[in-house]
């Protein structure tokens, strides 16, 4: 681990001088600003603070902290454990009865048995329930990552996730609920309300919108759309903690004042098959490492 302290470290130190100099050249350059188109002026900086983190995010990843979450969570998919004293060695993610390789890539998707469409870690956790028999309320009172608890199904997406890198993304469209679950989801990606009148499309629907130093992926365009998948699971360095899809769309709900689903819900699934169709064909990096 100090390891991978120091290089977070050396990192963040090469980050902040690249970011002083940013400042620096915009107090320089003042003077020559209304020679110049806004537009250019303007975007210049944004492009070099993105190739910056980019960077940042390659040194990081060369000794990332979700490899620690990914053997825990092989050690727990190997363990025989709750009520009924059993491993998640036969759950079927879709492939066949423990089979990972190249699952975490086609899903969401549907599942005879549930009769439902279901994301990854929507279907760890039926596994859970019904092949160990732990119950799906209490998983849900403690579903995301807090302070130094990091819960289960997090460590075993993430694992599951390791089993598919550097493969092609490919979420199914054969069966009638998986075509019905990307309709619904790109309804929800689309739908505006609450206190801010805000939708997953008001920050995520058009190129070149920004927060602060954070560029803004359109996920509804092919090119960018594997920036919906890419990197999650992922351990995020603003709080040391790994998170899942399932939180990172939990999250956006809270941004935008809305009611935030309950955990490993048909609404999440739904909104996962919208983005996750979006981005079929492109290869798969992940688990990797956020800000």
């Amino acid at each position: 681990m100090s390891c991978i302290k120091l290089r977070a470290v050396v990192a963040l130190s090469g980050l902040a001088l690249v970011c002083a100099a940013h400042a620096q050249q915009k107090e320089t350059a003042a003077p020559k600003k209304a020679a110049a188109p806004a537009k250019k002026a303007a975007s210049a900086p944004k492009d070099a603070v993105t190739a910056e983190f980019e960077k940042f995010r390659e040194v990081m990843e060369d000794a990332s902290p979700a490899e620690l979450f990914e053997a825990k969570g092989e050690e727990l998919w190997k363990t025989k454990r709750g009520p009924k004293n059993a491993s998640l060695e036969q759950c079927d993610l879709g492939l066949g009865p423990g089979v990972l390789k190249g699952a975490y890539v086609r899903m969401p998707r549907y599942f005879a048995d549930a009769d439902q469409v279901m994301d990854v870690e929507r279907r760890i956790v039926y596994c859970m329930v019904t092949l160990q028999g732990f119950k799906e309320a209490d998983i849900a009172k403690k579903s995301f990552s807090k302070g130094p608890y990091t819960p289960d199904p997090v460590s075993l997406v993430t694992y599951v996730a390791g089993q598919s890198r550097g493969m092609k993304i490919a979420i199914p469209q054969k069966h009638a609920k998986e075509r019905e679950a990307y309709k619904v989801g790109r309804e929800i990606f689309n739908f505006r309300a609450g206190a801010w009148d805000f939708s997953c499309a008001s920050c995520h629907g058009e190129d070149g919108k920004r927060i602060r130093t954070q560029e803004l992926p359109n996920l509804t365009s092919k090119k960018d759309a594997i920036r919906a998948f890419q990197g999650w699971p992922g351990y995020r360095m603003t709080g040391g903690l790994m998170h899942t899809l399932q939180w990172r769309m939990n999250d956006c709900f809270r941004q935008q004042r809305f009611p935030e689903p309950g955990y490993a819900s048909e609404t999440i699934a739904d909104l996962l098959t919208y983005m996750g169709v979006n981005a079929n064909g492109q290869v798969y990096k992940g688990p990797g490492i956020k800000r």
